[in-house]
């Protein structure tokens, strides 16, 4: 149980003096107002506006369909709602691999348009200049690397990562010229929990993890998925907290029958 002071809003600097002290940082994807609300309000310390939006909330795939626009969108909704939570936008695929300039101007619209806290890109060395020009405008920016959905073609698969230690060294290498670079934390996705723990220990900056073993600085996880919205989905790594598709389906049957059955609305329910 940590004995730190409550905060009035989590930014970049609380989340590094969390790690010093060993709390560990609570990560949940949010894409509306009304849900992050309520993330908010119960303390969850990021709100990170995923790419994923594009499979939980407009129904593709994989993440690449998903627009610099559609991000914008998703993010300005989560701020509005977001009273104590940093609140962190991924760039979308597209909108910063292979061209510095256009990296620094999607982050740029996230921060102006969306009123967003923070960035989160994909990739190490490849995308180090993007990076690095992103941070020199005075934009925090999260990395992400192991499993990166919008590579997802390149890899074909959806399996951990770094098993072999080529790509081991490799993301070790990565880990630290993103923080090199001024990367203020890093995300960690379905890589084995070794080189995870391995990896934020030799970091300054907080590691989260998905699908990384509990020995980084903290974890997210997708909110439909660890909620029971959606049941298609069962990784080794994720923990239901919720079936809220049930008390849905349940809730919703309930409210047709009543409807049909002339019970909604009743006398007290009507002007």
């Amino acid at each position: 149980m940590s004995t730190a002071k409550p905060v009035k809003r989590i930014t970049t600097h609380v989340l590094q003096a969390m790690k010093e002290r060993g709390e560990k940082i609570a990560m949940l994807t949010a894409y509306d107002y009304s849900m992050a609300r309520l993330l908010d309000g119960a303390g969850i310390d990021i709100l990170l506006v995923g790419d994923s939006a594009s499979m939980v909330m407009a129904g593709h795939e994989t993440t690449l369909p998903i627009t610099l626009d559609e991000m914008i969108y998703h993010a300005a909704a989560v701020v509005r709602a977001a009273k104590r939570a940093l609140v962190v936008v991924d760039l979308p695929f597209g909108s910063y691999q292979g061209n510095s300039e256009e990296a620094l101007k999607s982050a740029i619209r996230i921060m102006k348009e969306a009123g967003a806290h923070a960035v989160k890109l994909e990739g190490g060395a490849e995308v180090l200049e993007s990076v690095q020009r992103i941070i020199s405008a005075g934009i925090p920016v999260m990395g992400h690397l192991g499993l990166m959905p919008q590579s997802i073609y390149k890899f074909g698969t959806y399996t951990v990562r770094a098993r072999e230690e080529a790509e081991a060294a490799k993301l070790q290498e990565d880990s630290r010229l993103l923080q090199e670079a001024g990367c203020f934390g890093l995300v960690l996705e379905k890589i084995p929990a070794q080189l995870a723990g391995q990896v934020a220990q030799n970091l300054r900056i907080p590691v989260i993890g998905i699908g990384a073993g509990g020995k980084v600085d903290g974890q997210v996880l997708v909110m439909q998925d660890m909620l029971g919205i959606t049941r298609d989905f069962s990784p080794r790594f994720l923990r239901r907290y919720a079936n809220l598709d049930e008390l849905i389906d349940r809730a919703v049957k309930n409210y047709i029958t009543d409807v049909k059955n002339c019970d909604f609305p009743n006398e007290e329910e009507q002007y």
